[in-house]
C-alpha cells in the first residue's frame, strides 16, 4: 500500500510540473509575441536626436538591435530571434541621417568641397572613423562598422548606418560626431532617456 501510494505521489509532482512548465513557455511564448507586436505596431525610432548647424540637420536614431533580427530572419521562429539578441545585447545601431533645409544634396561641392563621387566614396569608405560613443564610465568606444545607404537623389537626405560593440547593456551613451565632410565642428548627441527593451 505503501508503495502504490508513492507512486501515485510521484506521478502526480510529475503531472504537476509538467503543467507548470507548460504554463511558464506559453507566458514566455504569450510575452514574446506581445514585444514583437509592439515593436511592428508602435515603430522602434524611440531615441531620435536632432542637432542642426547652420542649414544643415544632423539626425541620430538609436534603433533596437530586434528591428534588424526582425529584418533579417523574420518572425517565424521568435525563440531563435530572442537568442540572437540576446548574444548581441552589447551591440549599439544607430542610424545617421544628414539632411539640407532647402532638400538640396549634401554630397554636391558646394557642401563638401570634394567631387560628388569623392563626397560619396569619403561616406561610404571613411565616414566611420569620425564617430564615437562615450559611456556612463567614460569609455569612448569607436564606430566598429558603418554602412551607407544610397539613395540615388530620390530621399532629400544622406543615411549612414553606425556599428558599435562591446558597450555594457542598457547603458546610456553620447554619440561624438567630428565633422570634416561638412566642416560644421564636433557634433553630440545624448541618448540618456531609458529605451523600452524590446525583447523578441
Amino acid at each position: 500500500m505503501k508503495v502504490i501510494n508513492k507512486i501515485f505521489l510521484f506521478i502526480a509532482v510529475v503531472i504537476i510540473q509538467l503543467s507548470c512548465q507548460d504554463k511558464q513557455a506559453n507566458e514566455d511564448d504569450s510575452e514574446i509575441r506581445y514585444r514583437y507586436f509592439s515593436l511592428e505596431t508602435n515603430g522602434w525610432k524611440s531615441r531620435e536626436h536632432t542637432n542642426k548647424v547652420d542649414d544643415i540637420i544632423f539626425t541620430a536614431t538609436e534603433v533596437p538591435i530586434p528591428y534588424y533580427i526582425l529584418k533579417e530572419i523574420g518572425n517565424s521562429d521568435l525563440f531563435k530571434a530572442d537568442s540572437i539578441e540576446k548574444a548581441n545585447n552589447k551591440e549599439r545601431i544607430i542610424e545617421f541621417s544628414f539632411a539640407q533645409d532647402e532638400e538640396n544634396d549634401l554630397l554636391t561641392e558646394k557642401f563638401t568641397g570634394l567631387d560628388y563621387t569623392e563626397g560619396v566614396k569619403y561616406m561610404s569608405f571613411s565616414m566611420e572613423k569620425d564617430f564615437y560613443a562615450v559611456t556612463s564610465k567614460k569609455d569612448t568606444i569607436k564606430c566598429s562598422g558603418a554602412t551607407f545607404e544610397r539613395n540615388f537623389k530620390i530621399a532629400p537626405y544622406h543615411k549612414i548606418i553606425l556599428f558599435f560593440s562591446d558597450i555594457p547593456p542598457g547603458d546610456n551613451i553620447q554619440l561624438v560626431y567630428q565633422d570634416k565632410l561638412f566642416k560644421k565642428g564636433t557634433l553630440k548627441f545624448k541618448f540618456e532617456e531609458k529605451i523600452t527593451k524590446l525583447l523578441l
